[in-house]
């Protein structure tokens, strides 16, 4: 007797512990019947909780809730795509910008076209502005 006992009892014992991790790590969608506090409280019954879980409880995919729409990245998302167009065309009324702004300093008064690739460097005539750096 001990001989059929012990085995029924680890098969059991294994099939317990599977009901409840897989009412508990099931999404509230897959839960018919009740929410899913209340099935995970069920199947913690041994194997009477198992075998209404499986049976009634746990939903098959097409019988699933709809659960909230899937997350779609902002690549496939047209709504995203379509503000691609009003980007470009930013970027490309700042471009004209800068090229005016470059057309408009080039045009300055005093702009000598000489000086641009050279740093300015002080003439040695310039008079110091603190006197006592004239004492030298």
């Amino acid at each position: 007797m001990a001989r059929i006992l012990i085995p029924l009892a680890f098969v059991a014992v294994a099939f317990w512990v599977v009901s409840v991790v897989d009412c508990a790590m099931q999404p509230e969608a897959r839960h018919r019947g009740a929410s899913k506090r209340v099935w995970v409280l069920i199947t913690v019954v041994p194997v009477i909780g198992g075998i209404l879980w499986w049976t009634i409880g746990r939903a098959r995919p097409d019988q699933m809730k709809q659960a909230e729409p899937p997350v779609i990245s902002p690549d496939d998302d047209p709504r995203f795509t379509a503000s691609d167009e009003r980007i470009r065309r930013l970027e490309e009324e700042l471009a004209m910008l800068d090229v005016e702004d470059a057309f408009r300093a080039d045009d300055a008064p005093g702009h000598d076209e000489s000086d641009d690739d050279e740093p300015d460097e002080p003439d040695e005539s310039d008079e110091p502005d603190d006197p006592r750096d004239a004492r030298g």
